[in-house]
């Protein structure tokens, strides 16, 4: 599908849109299984933050998959698109590490820190020219961030909240 300026909305990748949102999804909902787990425990990293991680991790390898598909279609080409996912991951790290906050009893800042994380997920999609995948790694992370946030509230009660320890005493 191409524009006046030039723009391939989905840049001719090797996996379909409806594809690519499956798997983001489901990585949604596996982070989810992950993190309810952890809730229940009145752990401090939650649903929301394993949701992020692996919504992000999931972009992450489409996109790793889609540049090694480009690259190795070119002729002559000697690119190696995985040293640019490593560098941009391990500085979107860097920076995450630095909002999460440890005090004697409370973590703050690991969903800002799994936020970030996936807003580099997206940068680098969109700067690859995967903008479908980028817009959907959006929606998928503002549906975690927002909805699940709701249902935090309303459902799952977290002794860490509360001043009290975890029910598992570690």
């Amino acid at each position: 599908m191409e524009t006046a300026a030039g723009i391939d909305w989905w840049a001719g990748t090797s996996t379909p849109p409806l594809a690519a949102l499956l798997r983001l999804v489901v990585a949604a909902a596996l982070g989810a299984v992950i993190g309810i787990e952890r809730e229940v425990g009145g752990r401090q990293a939650g649903l929301k933050t394993h949701m992020l991680i692996s919504v992000a991790a999931a972009t992450f390898t489409l996109i790793s998959f889609e540049m090694f598909a480009d690259a190795s279609s070119k002729p002559g080409a000697n690119v190696d698109p995985l040293r640019i996912i490593q560098a941009v991951t391990a500085g979107v790290a860097f920076l995450a590490a630095g909002t999460i906050i440890r005090t004697a009893d409370r973590v703050r800042g690991l969903t800002t820190g799994a936020g970030m994380w996936a807003a580099g997920a997206v940068g680098v999609s969109a700067g690859a020219g995967y903008l479908v995948l980028a817009v959907m790694a959006t929606v998928v992370t503002f549906v975690i961030l927002t909805v699940i946030r709701w249902i935090e509230r309303q459902f799952i009660e977290r002794p860490t909240l509360r001043g009290e320890e975890p029910r598992d005493g570690s």
